[in-house]
Protein backbone atom coordinates (compact mmCIF):
# COMPACT_ATOMS: atom_id res chain seq x y z
CA UNK A 1 0.00 0.00 0.00
CA UNK A 2 1.07 3.49 -0.72
CA UNK A 3 1.95 5.70 2.28
CA UNK A 4 -0.53 8.33 1.06
CA UNK A 5 -3.32 5.74 1.01
CA UNK A 6 -2.52 4.70 4.58
CA UNK A 7 -2.52 8.35 5.63
CA UNK A 8 -5.94 8.86 4.02
CA UNK A 9 -7.35 5.77 5.74
CA UNK A 10 -6.08 7.03 9.10
CA UNK A 11 -7.41 10.53 8.49
CA UNK A 12 -10.84 9.32 7.45
CA UNK A 13 -11.18 7.17 10.58
CA UNK A 14 -10.12 10.04 12.86
CA UNK A 15 -12.48 12.49 11.14
CA UNK A 16 -15.35 9.98 11.30
CA UNK A 17 -14.84 9.49 15.04
CA UNK A 18 -14.69 13.25 15.58
CA UNK A 19 -17.89 13.68 13.58
CA UNK A 20 -19.65 11.06 15.68
CA UNK A 21 -18.58 12.86 18.84
CA UNK A 22 -19.58 16.29 17.51
CA UNK A 23 -23.01 15.11 16.45
CA UNK A 24 -23.63 13.34 19.75
CA UNK A 25 -22.82 16.38 21.91
CA UNK A 26 -24.94 18.86 19.97
CA UNK A 27 -28.16 19.94 21.64
CA UNK A 28 -31.35 18.92 19.87
CA UNK A 29 -33.34 21.54 17.99
CA UNK A 30 -36.55 20.00 19.43
CA UNK A 31 -38.34 20.63 16.20
CA UNK A 32 -38.44 17.07 14.89
CA UNK A 33 -37.83 16.30 11.24
CA UNK A 34 -38.97 19.73 10.09
CA UNK A 35 -36.15 21.43 11.94
CA UNK A 36 -33.69 18.83 10.65
CA UNK A 37 -34.35 19.81 7.04
CA UNK A 38 -35.18 23.47 7.56
CA UNK A 39 -32.35 24.25 9.96
CA UNK A 40 -29.55 23.30 7.61
CA UNK A 41 -29.38 26.81 6.17
CA UNK A 42 -28.16 28.37 9.36
CA UNK A 43 -24.82 26.59 9.05
CA UNK A 44 -24.18 28.15 5.64
CA UNK A 45 -25.29 31.71 6.19
CA UNK A 46 -28.24 33.83 7.18
CA UNK A 47 -28.22 33.30 10.91
CA UNK A 48 -24.99 32.63 12.72
CA UNK A 49 -24.86 28.99 13.79
CA UNK A 50 -23.20 27.74 16.90
CA UNK A 51 -19.56 26.75 16.89
CA UNK A 52 -20.50 23.09 17.03
CA UNK A 53 -22.65 23.40 13.92
CA UNK A 54 -19.92 25.17 11.97
CA UNK A 55 -17.32 22.65 13.13
CA UNK A 56 -19.60 19.78 12.10
CA UNK A 57 -20.02 21.26 8.61
CA UNK A 58 -16.26 21.72 8.25
CA UNK A 59 -15.51 18.19 9.48
CA UNK A 60 -18.13 16.76 7.12
CA UNK A 61 -16.53 18.58 4.19
CA UNK A 62 -13.11 17.26 5.19
CA UNK A 63 -14.56 13.75 5.48
CA UNK A 64 -16.00 13.86 1.95
CA UNK A 65 -12.85 15.37 0.44
CA UNK A 66 -10.64 12.71 2.02
CA UNK A 67 -13.08 9.97 0.96
CA UNK A 68 -12.98 11.19 -2.65
CA UNK A 69 -9.19 11.43 -2.57
CA UNK A 70 -8.96 7.92 -1.16
CA UNK A 71 -11.27 6.60 -3.88
CA UNK A 72 -9.11 8.30 -6.51
CA UNK A 73 -5.89 6.86 -5.07
CA UNK A 74 -7.32 3.36 -4.91
CA UNK A 75 -9.03 3.54 -8.29
CA UNK A 76 -6.12 4.99 -10.23
CA UNK A 77 -3.10 3.46 -8.60
CA UNK A 78 -4.08 0.75 -6.15
CA UNK A 79 -4.23 -2.46 -8.13
CA UNK A 80 -2.69 -1.52 -11.45
CA UNK A 81 0.85 -2.51 -10.59
CA UNK A 82 -0.20 -5.98 -9.48
CA UNK A 83 -2.42 -6.42 -12.52
CA UNK A 84 0.29 -5.26 -14.90
CA UNK A 85 2.79 -7.63 -13.27
CA UNK A 86 0.41 -10.55 -13.72
CA UNK A 87 -0.27 -9.48 -17.31
CA UNK A 88 3.43 -9.25 -18.13
CA UNK A 89 4.04 -12.70 -16.59
CA UNK A 90 1.20 -14.17 -18.64
CA UNK A 91 2.49 -12.46 -21.78
CA UNK A 92 6.00 -13.79 -21.18
CA UNK A 93 4.64 -17.31 -20.67
CA UNK A 94 2.61 -17.00 -23.89
CA UNK A 95 5.70 -15.83 -25.79
CA UNK A 96 7.67 -18.82 -24.49
CA UNK A 97 4.95 -21.19 -25.64
CA UNK A 98 4.79 -19.48 -29.03
CA UNK A 99 8.56 -19.69 -29.48
CA UNK A 100 8.78 -23.33 -28.34
CA UNK A 101 5.84 -24.50 -30.46
CA UNK A 102 7.52 -24.09 -33.88
CA UNK A 103 10.69 -25.73 -32.53
CA UNK A 104 8.68 -28.69 -31.31
CA UNK A 105 6.94 -29.03 -34.70
CA UNK A 106 10.28 -28.90 -36.50
CA UNK A 107 11.65 -31.60 -34.22
CA UNK A 108 8.60 -33.77 -34.83
CA UNK A 109 8.98 -33.44 -38.61
CA UNK A 110 12.67 -34.43 -38.36
CA UNK A 111 11.79 -37.48 -36.25
CA UNK A 112 9.16 -38.61 -38.79
CA UNK A 113 11.65 -38.20 -41.64
CA UNK A 114 14.18 -40.51 -39.96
Amino acid sequence: MNILTILCYTLIVVVALLLIGLIMIQPSKSGGMGAAFGGIGEAFGGKAGSHLTKTTVIMTAIFFIVALALAAFIGHGGGKKEASDEFSKALTAQEEVTVKAPEAKAGAVENKAK
